[in-house]
């Protein structure tokens, strides 16, 4: 009986495919990845379009302590990923081709900020094997930022306009290089025109 409880749960978890924060004290191994990313919840969310940013604090890439007030006045992505989730892993690469286009023009600034509990080092160490830069060097081992935000599944990705308040959310990995995130980040361009 023991057993089968223990491959329903196993199973659950491959059902539900989904990076979920309240498991993030679980092993730091990536989960299996489910076929089916729409029964998570995977798109854009703008229920929360017009909040401010959350005064919670975290890590910036030097180890000192910072949050998201620090980018007011001007547009600011800010992504949320853990070593442990797979889907989280496979976006990075293409938030860091955006961090570098955007880094050029200036008009928006791209994070990533860590949620794993494990220390600073490892996630540095981390990233230096994904051949990461910095822009995803920022470190939330207390999970404050995620949980002011109320994000359950990661990654989340959040735009905020240059006034720090939310455009939109976008739960679930995307190609951060493609058409849908081209069409998503035009958005700040026409809330700074009004």
């Amino acid at each position: 009986m023991r057993l089968i409880v223990l491959l329903l749960i196993g199973l659950s978890g491959l059902v539900t495919g989904a990076c979920d924060r309240q498991n993030a004290d679980a092993p730091q191994a990536a989960p299996a990845e489910a076929a089916d990313q729409e029964a998570s919840g995977k798109g854009v969310d703008r229920s929360h379009k017009g909040e401010m940013t959350p005064m919670a604090m975290f890590k910036n890439p030097d180890g000192g302590d910072i949050n998201l007030a620090k980018f007011k006045g001007s547009p600011v992505l800010v992504n949320l990923w853990a070593s442990w989730c797979a889907p989280c892993i496979a976006e990075l690469p293409t938030l860091q081709k955006l961090e570098e286009a955007q880094a050029k023009d200036g008009k928006l600034a791209v994070i990533a900020v860590s949620q794993d509990m494990a220390p600073k080092a490892s996630v540095d160490a981390f990233l230096t094997s994904k051949s990461i830069s910095r822009f995803a060097a920022y470190h939330d081992p207390d999970m404050g930022l995620s949980s002011a935000l109320g994000v359950q599944v990661m990654p989340t990705t959040i735009l905020y306009d240059s006034a720090g308040k939310e455009v939109w959310r976008y739960t679930g990995d995307l190609d951060w290089s493609g058409a849908e995130a081209a069409k998503l980040l035009a958005e700040i361009n026409r809330a700074a025109a009004r």
